[in-house]
């Protein structure tokens, strides 16, 4: 869901008090731009850094009126006040992340944006959370029309950027579940999802509680240890990221 950002513009008495600065006073024609995590942001005619700035304050008390508008906004020993002599008025926008266009939503229609380890839409909460080092495709799903990606998990998969239409974790727990026996007791590996991450955990749990993150990679050889080598983007490791009989 888009947030939104303000602007206020006018004759401004801006005030910055810290405990390490001494107090500072500007008066001007001035742009105040309030985001969306009330960072407030001054700027005035003179090049690009702003007069004044205090970055996501601990509170911010915005007041508006038919006489103008009024801002304090504090963080731990820092005050920034800015009060409108004579004002040109405000505004509020709709804003959204900003990404790399993936294509659009079969539904919607909405613009899709990779941003940050996600695809968002641009007019809506929707939201794609993308497994670790994945990659958008051009081609679509053919169940659902959204974008597919290519992540890597032991192999590479091409599926639904929808976790719901095509999961990563049934594609993993399909190829390797039970393919790898654990080092510690000898019972097979099972792909399970436990605090948020992939893993290969031993299937005498509790009694062994043996378990290893699988990396974004794909499986190249087997290790002295009996596990599987991974080919990563840093280079191959075992599927035991401690493994003293890793040669490298």
């Amino acid at each position: 869901m888009s947030e939104t950002i303000r602007v206020f513009a006018g004759d401004c008495t801006t005030t910055f008090d810290g405990a390490r600065d001494c107090a500072r006073t500007h008066r001007g024609r001035v742009a105040v731009v309030v985001k969306p995590d009330r960072t407030v942001l001054v700027h005035d005619a003179d090049g690009y850094q702003p007069v004044a700035w205090l970055t996501r304050p601990d509170s911010l008390t915005v007041e508006t009126d038919s006489g103008g508008f009024g801002l304090v906004a504090r963080a731990d020993d820092q005050t920034l006040r800015v009060v409108a002599n004579e004002s040109s008025g405000w505004v509020e926008y709709p804003v959204t992340e900003a990404g790399v266009p993936v294509g659009s939503h079969p539904e919607t229609g909405e613009p899709l944006v990779r941003a940050g380890g996600a695809v968002v839409g641009l007019d809506s909460d929707a939201r794609f959370p993308l497994p670790a080092g994945a990659t958008v495709l051009d081609d679509t799903c053919d169940e659902c029309g959204l974008p597919t990606i290519r992540a890597e998990a032991g192999d590479a998969f091409e599926l639904c950027l929808d976790r719901s239409c095509a999961s990563l974790d049934d594609a993993v727990r399909e190829r390797f579940d039970r393919a790898w026996t654990c080092p510690d007791c000898g019972s097979d590996l099972r792909i399970i999802r436990r605090g948020g991450r992939l893993l290969a955990g031993c299937d005498a749990y509790p009694d062994c509680e043996t378990a290893f993150s699988i990396p974004a990679g794909v499986v190249v050889d087997e290790c002295a240890c009996g596990l599987p080598v991974f080919e990563t983007a840093r280079g191959r490791r075992c599927l035991d990221g401690i493994c003293d009989r890793f040669a490298g």
